[in-house]
């Protein structure tokens, strides 16, 4: 730990600089006439930048002609592609091709690593688009967002943190003065009254800020096969005689590991790296997984994220296909934490992409 602390010190302050010189127009950032809403975080993964993305998508795709644009992690492309119907995760990555899955006949997904590049050209394929949503960029400041959305995780708040390789921060807790929102995400069911304060009194946001709490909600199990599923199983069905393979492959599965494991059936978790991509010897343990499991019925329970991987993939075993099922997760706004003048999540977000630019 001891090295790592100056070479933390150093990282910090070549960050720092790049921020100053992004902050004194040294290195320029791009303006476009559509909005941009940028949803982001300090910390490296882990903290539900996709699941909130869609929830923004979903709550606002009524009201505009949204465009999802992403740098598309570990594809295996370059440059700007935009989704379709022949797209692969290997094509654009696994969370634009998530979303892609779930909203591509309303919304146009595309990915570029460089943003200002990807939106100059989406817009020109398609100029009824009036609102991009950039999906973890917050620290790509070559565009300037009309809102920045900020995401901190319950259990590791950035106050808490510190910076890499000694702790999980891109950039130091200053990086949130750049926030409009700032979103404790993965919370408990209950918060008490005390942690909010105690919340609030150490993120220190300006007045301007708005500061939200969300959880996660899971949904019913879903075939990643669904072909081969001739019903769906409960998970609240599942009783202490069954058995469970976890397969994660994201960045931090505890809450879901947890949630699985309170129904109090067998387990076993066989775990990868965030955003791996599945070899045919990574399907061989969770084969091994699966048949050293005990239990009356036997299930394979993934990530939504890591099911676009797996159903993609030539390698997974035919004989599995109808024990796999990924558990969705979905966003749920805790507004009754929050004080009473402020506005709900979904409100203040309207609110800030309609304000005149002059009053940002």
């Amino acid at each position: 730990m001891l090295i790592l602390k100056p070479l933390s010190l150093i990282y910090g302050m070549v960050v720092a600089l790049r921020n100053r010189l992004f902050d004194w127009g040294v290195l320029k950032q791009h303006e476009f006439d559509v909005p941009v809403v940028v949803i982001g975080n300090l910390a490296v993964g882990g903290t539900g930048k996709t699941p909130h993305t869609e929830y923004v998508v979903n709550a606002l795709m009524r009201d505009y002609r949204i465009a999802v644009l992403s740098r598309g992690y570990r594809r295996r492309t370059k440059g700007f592609v935009l989704a379709d119907k022949r797209s692969t995760p290997a094509d654009i990555g696994d969370e634009p091709y998530q979303i892609y899955q779930k909203f591509g006949h309303e919304i146009r997904v595309a990915v570029c690593e460089k943003r200002a590049k990807g939106i100059k050209e989406l817009l020109r394929i398609d100029p009824s688009i009036n609102l991009v949503v950039l999906d973890d960029a917050y620290q790509h400041r070559y565009v300037k967002p009309k809102v920045a959305v900020a995401l901190t995780e319950w259990n590791r708040p950035v106050y808490n943190d510190d910076i890499l390789p000694l702790g999980r921060l891109r950039e130091s807790i200053k990086g949130l003065m750049r926030a409009n929102i700032v979103v404790v995400t993965k919370c408990p069911s209950e918060i008490r009254p005390m942690d909010v304060r105690i919340i609030y009194e150490h993120l220190n946001l300006f007045p301007f800020q708005r500061l939200y709490f969300s959880r996660y909600r899971y949904g019913n199990l879903v075939s990643v096969f669904p072909d081969e599923v001739k019903y769906l199983p409960g998970l609240d069905w599942m009783t202490s005689d069954d058995g469970v393979v976890i397969v994660t492959g994201i960045a931090n599965p505890r809450p879901m590991i947890r949630h699985i494991k309170s129904k109090k059936v067998k387990t076993k978790v066989v775990r990868f790296p965030d955003h791996h991509n599945f070899s045919r010897r990574d399907f061989d343990a969770i084969v091994k997984a699966f048949g050293s499991i005990d239990g009356r019925n036997k299930y394979i329970i993934t990530t939504e994220k890591d099911a676009v991987r797996i159903a993609n993939s030539p390698y997974f075993p035919h004989e599995l296909k109808s024990h796999i099922f990924y558990l969705p997760i979905k966003v749920e706004f805790m507004s009754q934490k929050m004080p009473k003048d402020a506005l709900a999540f979904d409100e203040e977000l309207r609110k800030a992409i309609n304000r005149p630019s002059d009053l940002q």
